[in-house]
């Protein structure tokens, strides 16, 4: 089954434009929504203005994780520094789960004693935010469709940008009804829905930086493939993981038949075609062994403990 490395590219610096043009927007909007929040003793307000200040540190830090992604391969990082955008996602998505059982206790307690509401203050602040929030999301809409770390990015400003069409009906709320308890139920439904985003998407960064197999690679698939080249009798010992976001690695031994080992630069090259136009794979490494002198009950993933014998050949 053919896997697609196909994503949306965007000019770096570009890239880098919007997302300062972002920290910008968030980190005033925050500060306004903290202030109008305390004036008009909305919790409801700021919630949002959380949820906005960890957009803006998550800002902060995909936009470092991007300038040093970039770095070439050295001495000390001889993969290069591709993977520190998971590094970065796993870290926004683990603030987002923080903020949103904060937001639940906090919702809960005002719940049970519900305080006094500027409903106008609450009204105009939480339009500025969906507006922010709605501007946010735009400039990264674009550019996360390619990397996970901008993808936590632009779903932290889309719950923001719910979450602000919730603090807007709460204030007329209680503008129209004096329904205080509206303010922190919204903010209950805010956090409940920042969980249910953050703990969807969380598994893609932490199964990355486990050096699981890619999500999208049928594993059994590529080893049918390299099985079925001539000359191949079987394979074992087999790694497959994502090296970066959108590259998938693979090593593993490969037993070759008598006659296939005397042909082993022409199977070596047949299989990392394959590897390479049916899944994607443009990193493998290969260690061949000849039929007759292979690893005996060797287990087909991972290292195993079969019996090791000589003559490999890489």
């Amino acid at each position: 089954m053919p896997h697609d490395h196909g994503h949306s590219h965007i000019d770096p610096k570009s890239g880098d434009r919007r997302v300062s043009v972002a920290i910008w927007a968030n980190g005033l909007l925050t500060v306004a929504q903290v202030v109008g929040g305390v004036l008009s003793g909305s919790l409801a307000l700021i919630a949002d203005a959380l949820h906005n200040f960890s957009d803006m540190a998550s800002l902060v830090i995909a936009f470092a994780a991007r300038k040093i992604a970039r770095r070439p391969a050295d001495e000390r990082m001889t993969f290069g520094y591709g993977r520190i955008e998971i590094v970065a996602a796993l870290i926004n998505y683990t603030t987002l789960i923080l903020v949103g059982f904060y937001l639940i206790y906090e919702g809960v307690m005002r719940m049970i004693d519900p305080p006094e509401v500027e409903g106008w203050t609450v009204v105009i602040l939480g339009g500025v935010a969906l507006f922010v929030d709605a501007l946010t999301a735009l400039l990264t809409y674009s550019m996360q469709k390619g990397s996970v770390n901008i993808r936590a990015l632009f779903l932290h400003n889309l719950s923001d940008a719910l979450a602000s069409v919730g603090v807007i009906v709460g204030g007329a709320l209680i503008l129209l009804y004096d329904m205080r308890w509206v303010d922190p139920a919204i903010t209950i439904g805010i956090a409940l829905y920042i969980l249910y985003l953050a703990f969807t998407e969380i598994g893609g960064p932490i199964r990355s930086l486990m050096l699981g197999s890619p999500p999208d690679i049928d594993s059994r698939a590529v080893i049918e493939t390299m099985r079925c080249v001539d000359g191949v009798d079987d394979v074992h010992h087999v790694h497959l993981w994502q090296m970066q976001e959108h590259e998938a690695a693979l090593d593993c031994h490969v037993v070759l038949t008598e006659e296939g080992w005397t042909r082993i630069e022409t199977i070596k090259g047949t299989i990392k075609d394959k590897l390479e136009a049916d899944f994607g794979i443009t990193h493998s490494s290969l260690e061949f062994e000849n039929i007759h002198r292979a690893h005996r009950d060797a287990e087909l993933f991972g290292h195993g403990d079969g019996r090791k014998e000589d003559n490999h050949v890489h």
